[in-house]
């Protein structure tokens, strides 16, 4: 028993980086640690686009919406009731009489 009471105050007082043996586990403590640095790394690098997307989808809808806003003021801006209330204020009324088809033949 006190062999393996030892080997655990040995290891909380860290023998293990200290011993004569110490380099291979210094080496895989700095691997461990740049790995570690690599994974935060990357969660912040994808946290970052995750949130760059949010953004962009948020400005998405609000052009679709201006869009689809300035789409219909266009569509009411055409009717031909609006455009006869435009220039009945300049003198222009519509024509009383329907346009004539004006046919064309050619001779070959």
């Amino acid at each position: 028993m006190s062999i393996v009471k030892n080997k655990i105050y040995g290891l909380l007082k860290g023998n293990f980086l200290i011993s004569k043996d110490s380099l291979k586990n210094w080496r895989f403590i700095l691997f461990l640690v740049g790995l570690m640095m690599l994974m935060i790394a990357s969660a912040h690098s994808s946290d970052k686009k995750v949130m760059e997307i949010a953004e962009l989808n948020k400005k998405i809808k609000e052009l679709r919406a201006e869009f689809v806003d300035t789409r219909s003021i266009s569509m009411k801006l055409k009717l031909e009731s609006a455009i006869r209330n435009k220039v009945l204020d300049q003198g222009l009324k519509p024509s009383e009489n329907p346009p004539q088809v004006i046919k064309v033949v050619s001779k070959k």
